[in-house]
C-alpha cells in the first residue's frame, strides 16, 4: 500500500484492524494485534499488542511466532487485517474442522477462488490459521533456520482445510487489499457485511 500502515488504512470508517478485531471479538475468548510501528495508534484499540520477536519483520511467521509465545489460551486463531469481509464464523468452523478431524493439530482456511485460465478451485488461505500454541517450539525452530514460509511450516504438522464455499458464504470473504484501491473497491462491494 505504498508503505502506508496497512492495518490504519480506513474501511467502512474504522481502521482495518480494529474492523477486524471487531468482527473476530465475538468469535473468540480474546484479541490481540500484532504490529510493529504506530504502536500507540494500535493500543489505543484497547487491546493488547504484540510486536514481532524476530529482527527484520520477516512476515506473517513472525506474527504467529509472536501470538504463540503471548497467546494465554491453548489455541491461536490467525486473521489478517487485510481481509475486511472474513467468515463471522470462521472460529467456529475452524474449532468444528479440528474436532472433526481425526488427528488435525492445525486448521487452515481455504476458499474458492479463480486461478489465471478462470477455472475456480479452493485454495489454501493459510494466514487464517488455527493452531494449539504448543507448536511454538517447532516454529521457533523453523524460523530460526530462516523459515519464513506458512506453507513449508504447515507442511511439517498434521493440518485440515476448512472449506468456506457453502451457498450462503460470501464470495469475497477472503478477498484481501494489497493496495488502496482494492481496499476501496472491497468497500464499495456492496452492503457491510
Amino acid at each position: 500500500m505504498g508503505g502506508v500502515d496497512k492495518g490504519l488504512q480506513l474501511f467502512e470508517g474504522n481502521p482495518l484492524a480494529l474492523h477486524a478485531l471487531r468482527r473476530l471479538r465475538p468469535q473468540v475468548a480474546g484479541v490481540a494485534v500484532n504490529a510493529n510501528r504506530n504502536l500507540p495508534a494500535y493500543e489505543a484499540f484497547d487491546v493488547p499488542v504484540w510486536p514481532d520477536g524476530l529482527a527484520d519483520y520477516p512476515g506473517p511467521l513472525a506474527g504467529f511466532l509472536s501470538g504463540l509465545s503471548h497467546c494465554p489460551t491453548p489455541w491461536l486463531l490467525t486473521v489478517p487485517c487485510d481481509t475486511p469481509r472474513f467468515p463471522t464464523d470462521l472460529a467456529a468452523r475452524m474449532i468444528d474442522a479440528l474436532l472433526d478431524s481425526d488427528d488435525a493439530q492445525i486448521a487452515i482456511a481455504a476458499a474458492p477462488e479463480a486461478d489465471r485460465q478462470g477455472v475456480v478451485a479452493l485454495r489454501a488461505q493459510p494466514v487464517f490459521c488455527l493452531l494449539p500454541t504448543a507448536l511454538l517450539g517447532s516454529l521457533s525452530l523453523f524460523t530460526g533456520q530462516g523459515g519464513r514460509k506458512i506453507d513449508a511450516w504447515t507442511a511439517q504438522h498434521r493440518c485440515v482445510g476448512v472449506p468456506f464455499d457453502r451457498p450462503e458464504d460470501d464470495p469475497i470473504a477472503f478477498a484481501n487489499a494489497n493496495t488502496l484501491a482494492e481496499l476501496y473497491a472491497l468497500e464499495a462491494d456492496g452492503a457491510p457485511r
